[in-house]
């Protein structure tokens, strides 16, 4: 086909060059470069409640980096006197039970009563791959919209139970910043409870029901660190089969020994999406917090706490100062491989790397 501009007719005519493609990046945009605060900054914006700064503040202590860790532990150490003023609730169930939906309903009704809420959830992050959705703020459409509610997805990152220490740290951060309510969603049934169970006052398993046996899916563990168990989406054709489900759990609780608190825990109905019995769940925890202030139990198990998430980093360190030395890798390596060989058993290729390295750590 002919091109009409190549016509004698259009011979006098002169074709310009068209204009050139805009550039992708705007060459007059300076990319913004976020500088790290001092530790002094972190905490006065901490104090004052300036939720970027305790976002900021919670990213330094997840970071992996030795310089951020710095500021992240001196941070900490300086929210610390201004922390412990809350109500720390972990949250749990198996998979599907609405625990992010019923979240956004028990959340909205703390900040209704003029509260303050903090909500740290855990995603799971993938064991090839190391990445996380990070989409429970996605889920909780009512509280995302509160500036009383800072919701906080971290990933586990592969850690034992998806909870580590570092949300331990956060929480301590976010009472500084005058969040009086601290939610800890846990993964799912089985992965974190015990890690969640030893840094809250009240543990919250969520159940469903019409999913079968009801009780097959439990392990006894997880009910019997539960102060609290509540049977979602109880509505509509779902009423009976969630109050058979509670009658059920109710008898099998009295077969547990008691509770070291001494609190007896209950068993409740109702249903997250619609809103129904949200103030009989959290009537419950009010009774449980005035039950274990009343006995001491409640400072006595925050002390415990401590206590174990001292003990708890000092393993962690001492694993990671193990671990991260270059002659106790290669020793391993051939230990390693004069076990698979049936040269040596693994107890004693265990001591001989041991006793290697505590010599070493003495003669220095």
């Amino acid at each position: 086909m002919e091109h009409p501009e190549n016509s004698n007719e259009y011979k006098g005519l002169q074709v310009n060059s068209g204009v050139g493609s805009a550039p992708i990046v705007n060459p007059y945009r300076r990319r913004r470069v976020a500088t790290m605060l001092s530790p002094g900054d972190y905490v006065e914006g901490i104090l004052k409640g300036d939720v970027s700064t305790l976002g900021r503040a919670v990213t330094l202590i997840e970071s992996t980096a030795e310089t951020h860790q710095a500021v992240a532990q001196e941070v900490i150490e300086k929210c610390l006197p201004y922390s412990g003023n809350s109500r720390r609730i972990g949250i749990t169930g198996v998979p599907g039970a609405g625990k992010s939906t019923s979240i956004d309903e028990f959340g909205m009704h703390v900040i209704r009563q003029g509260g303050k809420l903090a909500v740290l959830a855990i995603d799971p992050s993938s064991e090839r791959s190391r990445g996380s959705i990070l989409g429970d703020k996605t889920r909780m459409e009512k509280l995302s919209q509160q500036k009383e509610a800072f919701i906080r997805p971290s990933p586990s990152a592969g850690s034992l139970g998806g909870v580590a220490r570092k949300t331990r740290e956060t929480i301590v951060l976010c009472e500084a910043a005058g969040y009086d309510n601290i939610f800890v969603e846990t993964v799912g049934v089985g992965q974190s409870e015990t890690a969640v169970h030893s840094m809250v006052d009240f543990f919250l398993l969520i159940q469903l029901a019409g999913t079968g046996d009801e009780l097959q899916g439990i392990k006894r563990g997880i009910m019997e660190m539960a102060d609290g168990i509540v049977i979602n989406k109880a509505d509509g054709d779902n009423i009976d089969r969630a109050n058979l489900a509670a009658a059920q759990f109710r008898n099998a609780l009295h077969l547990f020994p008691p509770t070291p608190s001494g609190w007896k825990p209950e068993v409740l109905t109702y249903s997250g999406y619609y809103g129904l019995g949200i103030d009989k769940v959290w009537d419950m925890i009010d009774r449980y917090f005035e039950f274990v202030k009343q006995t001491g139990y409640f400072s006595r198990k925050r002390n415990e706490q401590a206590k174990y998430w001292m003990l708890e980093t000092i393993d962690t360190q001492l694993r990671h100062h193990f671990y991260s030395r270059p002659d106790v890798a290669a020793l391993l390596e051939q230990k390693e491989l004069r076990v698979l060989n049936n040269e040596q058993s693994s107890f004693t290729a265990a001591r001989d790397v041991l006793d290697f390295y505590f010599s070493s750590l003495c003669a220095k």
